[in-house]
């Protein structure tokens, strides 16, 4: 028991070994254990690593750095003193410290599991997901013997995936319960996007390994990507129960808070982990979006701050500061952005972001040439690295309307299920549509909630893994109660994101014009909202903004161009088959009668007029969108005609508009 430990009789060794063994069952005897080595033997390297790792592991990491700080500089070249001391600067919020002894100790001993993995848990609180990856990766590779597993393992680690693959299914065709060769072949799938395959091998590992903490963070994080986002936070629940202080766990639950709109919960998350983190340049951002959702303008750029402080090459931080839209940048602000622009190590992310932040900050300065130059520099790096074909997006909408007549929606008149809950506000992003969901947020019998990803999530499992060719289309073969039971898939998915007890929602995904169809079959009581601006000012304002996800065509103003003619062309088509059933807000007409719009809206919505709605923005709700800060603002005319400063430059993009150009505020006869 504590307090009864004698002085270490026997050799030495036998006494150092009995401490190291204490350890894992009682790191406070192990404390004792090497104290009373350390006034035999004073100094000694051995009882010196043991007594700061029990000190670590007791809770008391304040204590443990002055023990393994100077035995750190003595042995450098020890992979095990770096490793303990790898662990209390991890524990004691010196991160970018942590992760530098690490990267020492995995230098020296390559093996050494525990360190890659610490410094996975470090990179990841940084926010170096990509080394975070790749540190999990040597940790696996640590972790196993057998050289099957361990040549599968280098193929992973070097992003050999087929070869992976084929490995490990080999081995387990031998072992079919090895939970390291189950959670290596799980990462191969999900990185080959295979998330059900990820999900299901992952699961069964779990199944009879319960305790495999890694396999369950990677299920943890695999669900959170896969928008599954309670069972995400069941899972989160399970391991920071055993490990409560572990910083890649308190993030990812705040993410996946901010996912489901509990944002004070999730702002609570990450000013603990800052406290105890606070060099986390990355985290500071990820607070400061949360702060920017509640409207808590002041905290949010203080954040923003500190990240850029910390990390002045962030790009994302300074766009994040630019996307303020109210904020402007001093003189300052812009000689160290350009000095980061100018640096040769910069990377392509961080450039970008730079790009568009110059943007914003010469627009505010009136030096739109120049502002132009950043915002398509930016445009440019952004659109190599994603995946866009305008021409699908077309044949998209023309295999719509081959399918979606007047004669379609007859024959299933009365189909899906019959709520009314949702209100769905579609069109192109910096259309207006926050605006429209702010104002009806503000009226008593509807809450508002975000773009919710769960329409577009049925449409894409409805066409299939491929997802070629198959759907709309796929949308003929359902019946009746296959419709209603889409509908109400659609209602309990959204169930998360409300949290009030009133009649109606918002669901403002503005991609989900395309589903158009879809919407309606699978919920024929919904309303859907179609919120439309002039298509140089939509258009243009959506080229400069960088999104944080989805809107792939927006990085191009040919691209940007083309989708808005297709999103004109398969409203007007509805309009024809469906007279009445999508009402069309002008953003122009809402700007110049505002009370006259809302009236009409509301009408629309089967919704008695309140003058709340006209004082929008005195609602405090949280908005997750880059127009949180106007629509705290009443309406004004300043934005409505700001793409005539660029309009020199513009060129591309009204050819690609076409007709639809010259026809606004209607559709172009074709």
């Amino acid at each position: 028991m504590q307090g009864q430990v004698s002085e270490p009789t026997g050799s030495l060794a036998d006494a150092l070994g009995h401490a190291m063994r204490l350890l894992s069952r009682d790191p406070e005897l192990a404390r004792e254990q090497a104290r009373a080595i350390l006034e035999a033997v004073p100094r000694h390297p051995g009882a010196t690593l043991i007594l700061a790792a029990a000190l670590r592991l007791s809770g008391d990491t304040a204590a443990a750095l002055p023990v393994i700080d100077p035995l750190s500089r003595a042995l450098p070249n020890a992979p095990d003193v770096q490793l303990e001391h790898g662990l209390v600067l991890l524990d004691t919020g010196r991160t970018q410290e942590a992760v530098a002894a690490l990267r020492r100790a995995t230098a020296l001993d390559p093996d050494l599991g525990e360190a890659w993995r610490a410094l996975s848990v470090g990179l990841t609180v940084l926010g170096d997901l990509v080394g975070a990856q790749a540190a999990g990766d040597r940790q696996v590779r640590a972790s196993v013997r057998d050289p099957a597993l361990v040549a599968a393992a280098s193929a992973l680690v070097e992003g050999r995936l087929p070869e992976a693959e084929h490995g490990l299914r080999a081995y387990l065709k031998a072992r079919p319960d090895e939970p390291a060769a189950l959670r290596m072949l799980a990462e191969v799938a999900a990185r080959l996007g295979r998330y059900e395959d990820a999900e299901r091998i992952l699961t069964q590992t779990l199944a009879f390994a319960p305790g495999f903490t890694a396999a369950r963070h990677n299920l943890a994080t695999l669900l959170y990507r896969q928008n599954k986002t309670l069972e995400a936070l069941r899972e989160l629940d399970l391991l920071q129960a055993a490990d409560p202080r572990h910083p890649a766990y308190a993030n990812l639950r705040a993410a996946a808070l901010v996912r489901i709109g509990e944002y004070e919960a999730a702002t609570a998350i990450y000013r603990e982990v800052l406290a105890r983190h606070p060099h986390q340049p990355k985290g500071w951002m990820s607070y400061g979006h949360a702060l920017k959702t509640l409207g808590r303008r002041a905290e949010c750029e203080a954040a923003y701050r500190k990240a850029v402080e910390q990390a002045p090459m962030l790009g994302e931080a300074w766009w994040s500061l630019a996307n303020l839209k109210t904020l402007r940048f001093s003189d300052a602000d812009l000689a160290v952005m350009e000095g980061q622009l100018a640096s040769a190590d910069l990377g392509d992310e961080d450039r970008f972001h730079l790009h568009y932040a110059l943007g914003k900050a010469l627009e505010d300065a009136g030096r739109y040439e120049a502002s132009f130059g950043h915002y398509a520099r930016g445009a440019e790096l952004r659109r190599v690295q994603i995946r866009y074909d305008a021409d699908e997006a077309t044949a998209h909408v023309a295999r719509s309307k081959t399918l979606f007549t007047k004669g379609f929606f007859a024959e299933r008149q009365g189909w899906g299920a019959a709520a009314p809950d949702p209100i769905f506000v579609v069109g192109l992003p910096r259309s207006g549509s926050t605006l429209i969901e702010q104002i009806l947020a503000s009226h008593s019998q509807v809450e508002g909630t975000m773009e919710l990803p769960d329409v577009i999530a049925i449409a894409k499992r409805l066409g299939g893994r491929r997802g070629e060719g198959l759907y709309p289309e796929a949308l003929a073969t359902l019946d009746a109660d296959a419709l209603r039971a889409l509908g109400e898939e659609y209602l309990e998915r959204t169930r998360v994101q409300r949290k009030t007890d009133r009649p109606f929602f918002v669901d403002k995904m503005p991609n989900n014009f395309a589903h158009a169809g879809l919407i309606h079959l699978m919920l024929p009581n919904a309303k859907i909202i179609d919120a439309r601006r002039h298509p140089l000012g939509c258009c243009f304002s959506g080229f400069k903004q960088h999104f944080a996800r989805g809107q792939t065509f927006s990085y191009g103003l040919e691209d940007i161009g083309r989708y808005y003619a297709d999103y004109v062309d398969l409203m007007a088509h509805f309009d024809a088959v469906l007279p009445g059933r999508v009402h069309r807000v002008i953003y122009e007409a809402m700007v110049e009668d505002p009370e006259g719009e809302i009236r009409r809206l509301l009408d629309h919505c089967g919704l008695p007029f309140e003058a709340t709605c006209l004082d929008f923005h005195q609602n405090d709700r949280a908005v997750r969108t880059a127009s949180s800060e106007q629509v705290r603002q009443p309406i004004f005319r300043d934005g409505v005609d700001q793409w005539r400063n660029y309009e020199p430059w513009l060129g591309p993009l009204k050819a690609a508009l076409g007709p639809v150009l010259t026809a606004y505020p209607a559709a172009p006869v074709i």
